[in-house]
């Protein structure tokens, strides 16, 4: 298989994927403005998501942490 065109996309709850150029967004997808050759995606993804837990959770951690305080 020939290497296509790729997008880096996000959800809702701040999770990265790399996507198709191809293929239609799946529902709660966005591009994140970040597009190339899957490796490069996967590369971009790797150096902006640096805390792999859902925005839900590290608002939880934040706000509990804040009550201690």
């Amino acid at each position: 298989m020939g290497e296509g065109e790729y997008s880096v996309v996000v959800n809702h709850e701040e999770q990265y994927s790399v996507w198709s150029k191809e293929m239609e967004l799946p529902a709660g997808w966005r591009e994140a403005g970040f597009s190339g050759p899957k490796e490069d995606c996967l590369a971009h993804i790797e150096s902006v998501w640096s805390d792999i837990r859902p925005l839900s959770v590290r608002k939880s951690v934040a706000a509990s942490t804040a009550q201690e305080g």
